[in-house]
């Protein structure tokens, strides 16, 4: 494993930006816990040291320069939108650079929670829709009562919470073509009804593996 801890790390082909380790869920099946912080030999444990835009942008670049990468993915230990600006500033200079030919073209990719709209008390889904090319939405289940067992919402999110993330899927689907909604397999999640609740909203289904 690696000590300093790492704010872009590589998997499966694809470079993974870790902004922050905040999250207004603790879901029971989280890797945070179940690894103590590390995935896959990296150290993904920020100690409250969150990366500005420009060091994640150069290292970025540094790692593309090494091998391809297929996507881009805002998703590390901690809900990617609790930094939004920072976010949307890396997306959209990386836009910037791929429109201009001094980055190759790929596809900008933010894995989520679904409760920026809730976190920020404003709808954010037309800033994401700006600069990401996909959009996948952990929602871990069809009803709010088992989605509040399972994602365990920070008190402040608990009651609005489930609505919240259902009104942003529709929302961002209303924007985006390629907007994925997903649960983990094994969890006595009820696939075929979040399936049909996320096309209902306008979005794709995809059920994720239990690591």
């Amino acid at each position: 494993m690696e000590n300093s801890a790492k704010t872009v790390y590589r998997f499966q082909g694809n470079l993974y930006i870790n902004l922050t380790n905040r999250c207004p869920n603790a879901c029971v099946f989280c890797m945070k816990t179940k690894f103590s912080m590390v995935f896959n030999g990296y150290n993904l444990n920020l100690e409250g040291k969150e990366p500005c835009a420009e060091d994640v942008l150069k290292e970025i670049c540094r790692q593309t320069q090494e091998a391809p990468v297929g996507e881009i993915v805002f998703c590390g230990y901690g809900e990617p939108t609790m930094r939004l600006e920072t976010l949307l500033q890396i997306a959209s200079t990386l836009k910037e650079k791929m429109a201009k030919g001094e980055y190759p073209k790929t596809p900008l990719r933010l894995n989520t929670l679904g409760l920026g709209n809730l976190v920020y008390g404003r709808d954010i889904t037309g800033d994401l829709a700006k600069v990401l090319d996909s959009v996948s939405i952990s929602i871990n289940s069809p009803e709010q009562e088992q989605w509040l067992k399972i994602v365990r919402p920070l008190p402040q999110y608990r009651e609005n919470g489930y609505k919240s993330v259902l009104e942003f899927i529709k929302l961002l689907a209303q924007k985006m073509d390629n907007v994925v909604v997903s649960i983990v397999d094994k969890q006595g999640i009820d696939a075929a009804k979040t399936k049909a609740l996320a096309e209902s909203l306008g979005a794709k289904f995809r059920l994720r593996e239990f690591i």
